[in-house]
C-alpha cells in the first residue's frame, strides 16, 4: 500500500504533467497564429514535441493508432500535443515476436 507522501508526490507528477501538456498546446496555438494565415499548417512540433491541431480523420487515426507495418510503436497524437501509442504495432509484436528482432 503506498504512503500518503508517494501518493502525494505523484499526485504532483500528475499535475505536473498536464501543466506542460497544457503550456505545450497554447505554445502550439501561439507558434501558429504567429504564422501567416497562407502558411499555416496546424501540425508540426515544438522543439522534439510532435503537436496536431487538425481536425482528425479515419485515415490519421488508422495511420497513428492502427498501422502494424509501421516500425514505430509511438507516433505523433492524432489530435494534441505529445505522443500515443501504435496499438496496431504492439499487436503484431505480439502475434509475431520474432518480427522485433
Amino acid at each position: 500500500m503506498a504512503s500518503h507522501r508517494e501518493g502525494k508526490t505523484r499526485l504532483n507528477l500528475v499535475r505536473l504533467i498536464r501543466l506542460a501538456t497544457a503550456g505545450l498546446a497554447v505554445a502550439a496555438v501561439v507558434k501558429e497564429l504567429r504564422t501567416p494565415a497562407q502558411d499555416r499548417q496546424w501540425h508540426g512540433s515544438l522543439g522534439f514535441v510532435p503537436y496536431d491541431l487538425r481536425m482528425p480523420t479515419f485515415a490519421r487515426i488508422k495511420e497513428r493508432m492502427w498501422n502494424p507495418e509501421n516500425v514505430h510503436v509511438i507516433s505523433p497524437r492524432v489530435f494534441g500535443v505529445g505522443w500515443t501509442v501504435n496499438i496496431g504495432r504492439v499487436v503484431e509484436l505480439v502475434r509475431h515476436p520474432e518480427v522485433a528482432g
